[in-house]
């Protein structure tokens, strides 16, 4: 009997190395281990639950618009123009979608032919390499020591888009205003898109500002923007995104919308539009929390001698493993298994990070966080 097999697309893609590791983390807990967990994507909020049943009944129950609940739409234009400065015509600008990361997928169908290329700088978000696969087309990585400046060096006449994530995960880079006009005009030079992944546009220090590529490119004539509801209201598990762009792009990315979701969980886009403006009052002062924490935890990185690449905001590092001999995967499977810490191997953020790892300290307690990077530091002198 002939064998079956699976798309070739498929078989080249990665699993997200982040997910693998918490997927572990889970099963480890379900056995009754305790796990310090450092490679987790989300920060915990102390949220409380508002009523349900004075939301639209029966409304909540059937499909909604397929762009997302206009009182939604509405609020995100309110917030953008009031905290970022930047303008967008919510019924034809924006679409709500199940997640940023799903908003980030369909605007790749919308813009890439087969065989096009994507420019992604290292360290990377695990998933941006594997969605540029997922549309039958090739993912060329920039080392994490090419400065941005360099970027033209990678360009081909295959070139069809350049990826920025502002502010970064893993780095918390924050992109400043010349470095994303920068980007803007090579993107304008060579006819590019320029997709701006801002999932943790309010995780800034109170010394640093954040810029939207939507306060340099105003008309979104080659940019498309992509947010999170998930991050910045602390509810990741409610799966709500969406993407900014011209009303061109949006009504195509609207269709591959129609096709592939519907529409976003009715009932919970409601929700967040009664309460938007609640739930973000009771965040933002625990959104300061976490970037502060980040940077008390980056001063003892210092002290103890962990190295880690630049940045301030979110609650993410890429650290290095120094002198240790492992590579990634081989060091953080040991610090879990052995020492059950979970970190996320550099390997999943791109050839350049293979000695690096991923930290998240977004959940942990602090004397369970130094504890842990006590055990790292140690570790790496054992294997080096």
């Amino acid at each position: 009997m002939k064998t079956l097999n699976v798309s070739t697309t498929i078989k080249e893609v990665i699993e997200a190395k982040s997910i693998t590791y918490n997927n572990i983390v889970y099963e480890m807990k379900k056995s009754g281990i305790d796990i310090t967990v450092l490679s987790l994507g989300e920060a915990f909020f102390d949220i409380p639950l508002y009523p349900f049943d004075d939301l639209p009944f029966p409304d909540i129950y059937h499909y909604s618009h397929s762009r997302g609940i206009i009182e939604l739409r509405n609020k995100l234009s309110e917030y953008f123009n009031k905290e970022y400065d930047v303008q967008f015509n919510p019924e034809t600008e924006i679409i709500i979608t199940a997640g940023s990361k799903i908003a980030i997928h369909m605007s790749l169908m919308t813009i890439l032919n087969p065989g096009e290329e994507v420019l992604i700088f290292e360290p990377y978000w695990v998933s941006y390499t594997e969605q540029v696969k997922l549309c039958n087309c090739v993912p060329v990585t920039i080392p994490k020591h090419v400065g941005i400046n360099e970027i033209e060096g990678f360009i081909t006449d295959k070139t069809k888009a350049i990826i920025v994530n502002t502010p970064h995960n893993p780095l918390g880079k924050i992109y400043g205003v010349n470095e994303l006009k920068f980007l803007f005009e090579i993107a304008k030079k060579y006819n590019l898109f320029l997709l701006s992944d801002e999932a943790y546009s309010d995780f800034i220090p109170e010394d640093a500002k954040f810029y939207s590529l939507g306060n340099i490119d105003k008309h979104f004539t080659n940019s498309i923007i992509f947010n999170s509801i998930s991050k910045n209201y602390g509810i990741s598990g409610w799966r709500l995104g969406y993407s900014i762009s011209n009303p061109s792009i949006i009504n195509q990315i609207l269709k591959i919308n129609q096709h592939l979701i519907t529409c976003p969980a009715t009932i919970l886009e409601y929700y967040v539009a009664k309460h938007f403006y609640e739930i973000i009052e009771i965040t933002k002062p625990q959104i300061k929390k976490v970037v502060e924490y980040r940077a008390k935890i980056a001063e003892y990185m210092t002290k103890i001698g962990i190295e880690y690449m630049v940045g301030s905001a979110a609650w993410y590092f890429v650290v290095s493993m120094g002198t240790s001999k492992l590579n990634s995967d081989e060091f953080c499977m040991k610090l879990l298994k052995e020492h059950h810490i979970s970190v996320v191997p550099g390997s999943g953020y791109g050839q350049s990070c293979e000695h690096d790892f991923r930290l998240a300290v977004g959940i942990e307690p602090w004397e369970r966080v130094t504890k842990a990077l006590d055990t790292i530091k140690n570790l790496i002198i054992k294997t080096s």
